[in-house]
């Protein structure tokens, strides 16, 4: 399911896919299920998007390279949630970064 972008796979559509996945079959085992079936809605997103933001700022502030890594990773993956949630797709946000950057 991997795309080839000069030579190496792109994990944010790969990830980006298996979201897409989760949502259309929710199995029970899935921390991504549990996001999209929260009882708080997208407020749960929304609310793991925040913490995950407060989180990465602070290992910033630290000039901690590994949770600053881990932390990114995490707003990555929530952020994917959320647009899932929303109907958008990574292609929107790349468009989106073409206009602006070309």
């Amino acid at each position: 399911m991997s795309d080839a972008h000069d030579g190496r796979e792109d994990v944010l559509d790969d990830l980006s896919a298996l979201i897409e996945s989760r949502k259309a079959n929710l199995p029970e085992d899935s921390y991504t299920t549990s996001l999209f079936t929260h009882e708080k809605g997208e407020n749960a997103v929304l609310e793991k998007l925040g913490e995950e933001t407060t989180e990465l700022i602070l290992a910033a502030k630290d000039d901690d390279t590994e949770e600053l890594t881990h932390e990114a990773a995490d707003l990555v993956y929530h952020l994917l949630v959320l647009l899932s949630m929303k109907g958008l797709d990574l292609e929107t946000v790349r468009s989106e970064l073409r206009e602006r950057h070309t």
